[in-house]
């Protein structure tokens, strides 16, 4: 029994030293110092004119976290239909539940306008 947790136990370790040496090469490796040269924007070696930082509408952000929802979705009722025959009457019932609720999402998002483009 402890030899199935102890294998949890090195994951769990691995799974924290691999980020912490990543930051901490990166940290060693930074450049140490700046000037305006290096900390002036950069795009395609074209000089910049005007203001660099530009504000995006959140109605992008909030249109493309739409299609990864529903992205996932497909992603998780594939299984279902392919192991439609074997599923249990339960199984189809969380399906449809599931669907039920993104339906709902999606007409929420509907109303509140976050399809329109512009």
């Amino acid at each position: 029994m402890l030899s199935e947790f102890a294998f949890v136990g090195v994951l769990v370790i691995f799974a924290t030293m691999l980020p912490v040496a990543g930051l901490a090469v990166a940290w060693l490796i930074r450049p140490k110092k700046p000037n305006p040269i290096k900390q002036s924007t950069y795009e395609c070696g074209i000089k910049t004119r005007g203001e660099t930082w530009v504000q995006f509408r959140a109605c992008y952000y909030v249109f493309a976290l739409l299609f990864v929802v529903f992205d996932v979705e497909a992603a998780f009722l594939l299984p279902w239909a392919v192991a439609y025959q074997q599923l249990a009457l339960y199984a189809v019932i969380e399906a449809i539940i599931f669907v039920a609720i993104l339906a709902l999402a999606l007409i929420y998002a509907w109303r509140k306008g976050a399809l329109r483009w512009i």
